[in-house]
């Protein structure tokens, strides 16, 4: 026995049967993977911060820091803020399909923005240079937020169109409400109208493959935007196509922030919305985009002049009807997002702005120039849905919430329904309607689409809908705020410090 256990000790076997080559290979391999964490940490920070704000950097070499592993997989999923290489080869052609559709909608020699305040000409030239679409006067517009009934509107204005329906939807469902969509655009693809139909991979996956069966052999050409692929022409999960978008005939457009589904989406959860519908030549913005759009998905250049009636832009007279003007923002936008403009227009107001969004995760820049306005006297009202569909959202959106209100904001929690809206109104003439939030997923990897009126009737009607949201909602107090307890405080903060992740 014992000369089996110097036998034993001079080849390194122990009492279990392990050699010394088992404790070195188990030591290696413990080393090699705490160089390769710290070189994951390493390169992060070498990467990260040229590809992203400064705000979700920090959040993302935070989690690298801490798990350096699960973030890299994350961010291989997640993090960059670029579509893959097929799909920016395209937006290089994208230029060139639009430009002719473009070159036919101003009214005015570029930089003539006659019949504009002068500190709103500098806010029309900012979002005419990130979108490339101009302000344009000769609309006519309005607002809707009865859900039920711009379901039905919609419906309708399909009914009626002769030449062609385009609608692009973040979501549509096949329930009550979408069936009353989808049914119009059958009949209106059976009496020889040209349908098209765009919704989102991910935000229509509950029934974008019934949708496709029901609409197949009907005439309506639909297409799943980004449809999720992870090979042959990879597709990224959380670039998406957020935009609400309705052209009919060229004539007839629909924005804003709803989507086509019953109005109780989530169980017991009702939704609150508003859309706005307009005629005239800015709808032939909104087509531009849907051109844009559908080119991304198909590389078909549907802008014939067709799409473009010239009774529609005859009516662009300077001084006439409401003006107008689109933004549309997103990845395939890279100059910059919706938040540089939600940000200017705050900058520029002198007496009172009003936002409502359901999502409130904002960045720096939009958060200091809410702080700077109130500190110059403006009257900054916020309207945010008491409860939202995500606990980590309510505990990121809450984090700002002290820091708000100690700064003079008026916060408000509807408590109604759910307040899905997205709208801001600046003194007595701008009003913003749109399909973006107000968080760092809307600023940098949705595709958005946003109203600008420049206009002080709209910003009026707007100011009547603010009002009833207040009368449906709990204003926070600062006191009764801080009341709250110390571990949902930690939760606040905590979730704030992934917020630019969410």
């Amino acid at each position: 026995m014992a000369s089996q256990d110097a036998a034993a000790g001079l080849i390194g076997l122990g009492a279990g049967g392990e050699t010394i080559f088992d404790f070195l290979t188990i030591d290696l391999l413990a080393t090699l993977l705490k160089i390769a964490g710290w070189t994951i940490v390493f390169g992060a920070i070498v990467y990260i911060p040229f590809r992203r704000s400064p705000t979700a950097s920090q959040a993302w070499l935070l989690l690298f820091f801490f798990l350096p592993w699960i973030a890299l997989v994350l961010y291989f999923l997640l993090g960059n803020a670029l579509h893959p290489e097929w799909r920016r080869k395209r937006l290089e052609r994208l230029p060139a399909v639009l430009q002719p559709i473009i070159d036919r909608i101003p009214d005015r020699p570029p930089g003539d923005f006659t019949g504009l305040k002068t500190r709103h000409r500098i806010t029309a030239q900012l979002v005419e240079n990130i979108g490339r679409l101009p302000p344009l006067y000769g609309n006519e517009i309005e607002f809707d937020g009865n859900y039920d009934r711009v379901v039905d509107r919609i419906a309708a204005d399909i009914d009626a169109a002769c030449h062609h329906a385009h609608l692009c939807f973040y979501i549509l469902q096949n329930d009550e409400a979408g069936d009353k969509v989808l049914s119009a655009l059958e009949r209106a693809a059976a009496r020889g109208v040209q349908c098209r139909l765009l919704i989102d991979a991910v935000g229509s996956s509950t029934d974008r493959k019934k949708i496709a069966r029901r609409l197949k052999d009907t005439g309506v050409e639909m297409h799943v935007i980004l449809p999720l692929r992870f090979w042959s022409q990879a597709t990224r999960l959380d670039l998406r196509n957020h935009r609400k978008i309705v052209v009919i005939d060229g004539r007839i457009g629909w924005v804003g922030s709803q989507n086509m589904h019953r109005i109780e989406y989530e169980p017991k959860t009702f939704y609150r919305e508003l859309m706005a519908r307009v005629t005239g030549p800015v709808v032939l913005e909104l087509q531009t985009i849907f051109v844009g759009d559908w080119y991304l998905e198909t590389e078909e250049d549907i802008g014939t002049e067709e799409l473009l009636p010239r009774e529609t832009l005859a009516k662009a007279e300077i001084g006439s009807g409401s003006l107008l003007q689109v933004m549309p923002t997103g990845p395939d936008f890279p100059e910059a997002g919706v938040d540089v403009l939600f940000t200017d227009l705050i900058h520029n107001a002198r007496e009172r702005v009003a936002l409502a969004t359901p999502y409130f995760v904002p960045n720096e820049e939009l958060l200091n120039a809410i702080s700077t306005a109130v500190r110059k006297g403006v009257k900054v009202e916020l309207y945010i849905t008491a409860t939202t569909n995500s606990f980590l959202i309510d505990f990121a959106q809450e984090s700002y919430f002290e820091e708000l209100l100690s700064a003079g904001v008026e916060v408000y929690l509807y408590k109604e329904r759910f307040l899905h809206a997205k709208h801001l109104s600046v003194d007595d003439d701008i009003a913003v309607i749109g399909s973006s939030n107000m968080d760092m997923r809307s600023f940098e990897l949705n595709s958005e689409v946003t109203l600008i009126a420049y206009d002080g009737r709209l910003a009026g009607e707007l100011r009547e809908i603010e009002t009833d949201y207040r009368q449906k909602s709990k204003r926070l107090d600062l006191e009764e705020w801080r009341q709250r307890g110390f571990f949902r405080q930690l939760a606040e903060n905590v979730t704030r410090l992934i917020s630019p992740l969410l």
